[in-house]
């Protein structure tokens, strides 16, 4: 099954961007702005200076790839770094399974890799970009500080 670009990255103009990465105020800060969505749910962001950031949700890290947008770009033609940060065979495999991509949803956890989850087909299903954001940040919040190998027990409220 051939990959486009189109399969790796998820639009987002249609959602508030503040509402988007509020819940990841406590890593990003405040100063940041999402510029790319990965289809598998992590978001890169630019700050004032153009710094560009890759947020990996799985993880709950932040890290900086990049002095400015156009550098940015350059990495994106890097097939190792593309495939790193976009999981290119993880989304063939979803793609193969029959889960399509529409423009509200994009590929989210059922259980983090944070907890334990795996980077594997079924361990992913069509998820709101919203609630993917905005759930998935909370937790990290709230486990941040815990020592690795801590047994936790998430409880949603409906």
């Amino acid at each position: 099954m051939k990959i486009t670009w189109a399969d790796l990255k998820v639009e987002f103009n249609h959602i508030d961007e503040t509402r988007l990465i509020e819940s990841w105020d406590w890593l990003i800060g405040t100063d940041k702005t999402p510029i790319l969505m990965t289809s598998i749910g992590d978001l890169f962001l630019t700050d004032k200076n153009g710094n560009c950031y890759w947020l990996n949700v799985g993880e709950g890290i932040l890290d900086k790839v990049a002095d400015s947008i156009d550098e940015f770009n350059l990495k994106l033609k890097d097939n190792e770094l593309v495939d790193e940060w976009f999981l290119i065979g993880l989304v063939e495999k979803l793609k193969e399974k029959g889960l399509e991509l529409t423009d509200k949803h994009l590929y989210g956890y059922k259980k983090l890799p944070v907890l334990g989850g795996e980077y594997e087909p079924d361990n992913f299903e069509l998820t709101d970009i919203e609630v993917h954001f905005e759930l998935s940040g909370q937790i990290h919040k709230q486990i941040k500080d815990l020592p690795d190998g801590t047994k936790v027990n998430i409880k949603t409220i409906e």
